[in-house]
């Protein structure tokens, strides 16, 4: 499979060292009750709620938590209505970009995400203009240590995967979307519990920035986007090479 941007494996990590344990988990929570609105509270026939359950428990969110959210999506308890909006448009260069954002409040989301873009030199596309730029995937990663590359491809592959990349310290494993949750639950039958599973979008086509300030501009705008409370994913299509982003992280 192409089209996988480092930036993707870079927001992943940078999410979970750096990102504010309230944050993580008021996206979680979003994430559950909207899962468990659309397609009810009963995790085993819920796909998408098992996937946002078993995030929350890898950010080990409280279990009541958890319960709360579920209710919430399911109307047992009180709480706010959440709209999913897809934003899509293009950055420095004519990257694109492609925001998911749940929210309570549409001209809010709109407001801030439309700044973002505005400020950074970018700008906000019509509905499809990027969409199709991009593929839904599942996602799987494996913490390398005591994992070689023989062991996962073989498990991987008897599983059903469709790939397998190095992702630095973390294998990743990618699925088709309908194949996820069986391929999840074969590697953990397996005895291999995953560092982190989710639906991700990847790029189809690549775009690269080898000069350094637009590399730095491309960055800033999806750290950027990705800090907005009511943003979920940011998901783009542009590759930096290495020994950009070596000068970069210095």
């Amino acid at each position: 499979m192409s089209g996988h941007s480092k930036w993707s494996t870079i927001k992943r990590k940078k999410g979970a060292a750096d990102a504010k344990r309230g944050q993580i988990f008021t996206r979680l929570m979003r994430e559950i009750t909207v899962a468990a609105k659309a397609g009810g509270g009963d995790i085993d026939g819920n796909p998408r709620l098992r996937t946002a359950v078993d995030a929350a428990k890898g950010q080990n969110m409280p279990k009541d938590n958890i319960e709360r959210a579920i209710k919430k999506g399911t109307g047992e308890l009180e709480g706010v209505s959440y709209d999913e909006v897809i934003y899509e448009g293009y950055g420095t260069g004519g990257v694109a970009f492609l925001v998911e954002c749940l929210t309570d409040n549409k001209n809010r989301a709109a407001s801030e995400v439309r700044h973002v873009f505005t400020k950074r030199g970018g700008s906000l596309a019509k509905a499809g203009a990027v969409a199709y730029m991009f593929e839904a995937k599942g996602y799987i990663a494996f913490d390398k240590e005591g994992l070689d590359e023989d062991k996962i491809m073989e498990a991987a592959l008897e599983a059903g995967a469709d790939d397998v990349k190095d992702g630095d310290d973390v294998w990743e494993v990618y699925t088709e979307p309908g194949d996820f949750t069986a391929v999840v639950e074969a590697f953990k039958a397996q005895g291999m519990e995953p560092a982190d599973a989710e639906f991700i979008k990847v790029a189809g086509t690549l775009v690269e920035i080898s000069d350094e300030n637009e590399a730095r501009k491309a960055m800033a705008m999806a750290e950027a986007l990705d800090e907005l409370d009511d943003v979920q994913n940011v998901y783009n299509n542009f590759d930096i090479p290495e020994e950009i982003l070596a000068k970069l992280e210095d």
